[in-house]
Formats: C-alpha cells, structure tokens, sequence
C-alpha cells in the first residue's frame, strides 16, 4: 500500500462548498481537478517552465492518455488535503505520475492516482521523445521512478 513517505511533495488544498455533492462528499470529478492543480504544482516544484506544454519549439506537447482514481475514503467540506506527487515511470515518450492525498500533516490515505501523459508531436500526430529540459528536470530534483 501507498504511503505518505513515498513522496517528497505535497501541495495542500482545502475542500470548497462548491467541490462536494448532497452527502457532503468531494464530488467525484473533482480528484481529477485536484491532481491536475498537484502536477502543475509539482511542475513548479521541478523548476519546469509549463507555460505552453512539452516542447514548444519542437512543436510538441503532452496529452493525458490515462487517468486513473481510486477512492478509499471520503474527503468531506472544509478537510485540508495535502496531495502527494511522485513519478512514477520517465518512458521515452511518456510520464506516469503517481498521486495521493493525504489529510494535512496526516498518514491515512484518502485517495490514490495515476496520470499518464504522452509527449505528442502536433503535426504529425504521433509520440513524440520526451522533452530533454523536462527529463532533465526530473533528475535535478532526484525523482527517480519506480
């Protein structure tokens, strides 16, 4: 099982009225948002400019491809969350990051997730090699996938 030791960054959130549904509950589509606003987050953290994706001048950038959530227990209205990124795989192509939240400073897992982006060529269309600053961001901050 996943724990929060597996990560070395968290970006904290607190639940907002408008994120949960009529049993008080963070609506489901919004750990999604919350993982995007995390990798962004994790981005900065990485000292990854991201302003207009993968690699502008090569004409590339990412696409989601996979987006995977699994809910173990409920965040509610008003929890301050802390969502842990990590990668979880540097292919040639593609990233895995892997995700978590966590309650704030605690260890009971809430929820986990994994987000796969491909670096895409937007000409043709087709995979792309992972931007080399990105690659190298990753290992200037010792984030070695699993």
């Amino acid at each position: 099982m996943m724990s929060r030791s597996d990560f070395t960054f968290f970006h904290p959130l607190r639940v907002r009225y408008a994120e949960i549904d009529g049993q008080g509950v963070v609506y489901n589509a919004h750990y999604l948002t919350y993982f995007d606003v995390a990798i962004t987050e994790y981005l900065r953290w990485l000292d990854y400019d991201y302003p207009l994706g993968g690699d502008p001048d090569a004409g590339t950038d990412f696409h989601l491809v996979k987006a995977l959530v699994e809910y173990r227990a409920p965040v509610v209205y008003d929890d301050e969350i802390e969502i842990g990124v990590r990668i979880g795989r540097l292919g040639t192509t593609s990233v895995t990051f892997i995700l978590a939240i966590f309650p704030k400073g605690g260890v009971d897992l809430r929820s986990t997730g994994e987000i796969v982006w491909v670096n895409t060529d937007q000409k043709a269309h087709a995979s792309a090699p992972l931007p080399a600053r990105f690659v190298e961001a990753v290992a200037g901050r010792g984030e070695a996938p699993d």
